[in-house]
């Protein structure tokens, strides 16, 4: 579609929120790489969001929901369609705690990831420590089911709240989401609203110091400074990703401005200027080296 026809869908009074046509996702990726987005959305309220996508269907665009794009790669030629950012969403908080339990409303899928780590350190609520240092959002972390150090988003999860493409709200048991390793089944056109964690309670000391620790040991372990998009192949059973390409020999190796980290080589380094194109060649060449 054509810039006006996109604006005459999306007229600015139509929500609450901002609306940008043809929005550079380097923009908005921690890789900083990535074409233009037809259309980038940020409402501010459900209603909005509602509407939003009423309007998405009616008029058969795609919609993307997007968390902090700390683990996406856009391709040069950009997004069509809609892409849903949900940085407006950020309320985290407390629905009930006992002796032994805290429920967290982390409410808003845009709630940044480490945000809600700290906070739960802070008031010693355990059972998310091992997050600590991911970037992104609580949706996102929810959707890829991010994990480390032998936790995972899933084990303090009770439930999350979706808006589907129907516009209806759906509440599913964290049971019934299909989570695996790194994945989860919510799909992709399906946005996540909120959801609900349940936590330990426990001296707010000690929950806080393994935060620090294992914030320690992901910047000892990880170039976290620089411009990537987290670990880029999934660990195979029982093996280390990172492990193999670099007994391949590959650290360091590079395609355009596109760099496998001399740090841990499950990373590749965006050095200024990468494109998705090296990004992806890069990939291929340390699959075929690790075969």
């Amino acid at each position: 579609m054509k810039i006006q026809e996109l604006k005459d869908i999306f007229p600015e009074d139509l929500f609450k929120g901002e609306v940008r046509f043809m929005e550079p996702m380097r923009n908005h990726t921690s890789l900083k790489i990535g074409g233009p987005a037809d259309i980038f959305a940020m409402p501010h309220d459900l209603s909005s969001i509602r509407r939003m996508y009423d309007r998405l269907r009616e008029n058969g665009i795609p919609a993307f929901p997007l968390g902090g794009g700390t683990n996406l790669l856009v391709r040069d030629g950009g997004m069509e369609g809609a892409v849903v950012s949900l940085r407006s969403f950020r309320r985290i908080g407390v629905l009930s705690q006992d002796a032994e339990y805290v429920h967290l409303a982390a409410a808003e899928a845009g709630a940044l990831l480490q945000r809600l780590v700290h906070y739960a350190g802070e008031n010693g609520y355990s059972g998310i420590e091992g997050l600590a240092g991911i970037p992104g959002t609580v949706g996102g972390a929810i959707c890829g089911n991010s994990g480390a150090h032998g936790y995972e988003m899933k084990d303090a999860l009770v439930s999350v709240e979706i808006l589907d493409r129907a516009g209806s709200i759906k509440k599913k048991d964290a049971a019934k989401v299909g989570f695996g390793y790194r994945s989860s089944g919510i799909l992709p056109d399906e946005l996540l609203i909120d959801a609900e964690l349940k936590l330990e309670v426990r001296n707010a000391e000690e929950v806080s110091e393994k935060v620090e620790n294992f914030l320690k040991k992901r910047r000892e372990s990880q170039p976290v400074w620089e411009q990537t998009a987290g670990c880029v192949f999934k660990n195979p059973a029982g093996l280390s990703a990172g492990r193999l390409i670099d007994e391949a020999g590959c650290k360091g190796m590079r395609i355009g401005r596109i760099e496998v980290s001399r740090l841990h080589a499950n990373f590749f380094i965006n050095k200024g200027g990468g494109t998705a194109s090296d990004f992806l060649g890069l990939m291929d060449e340390v699959a075929l080296r690790v075969k």
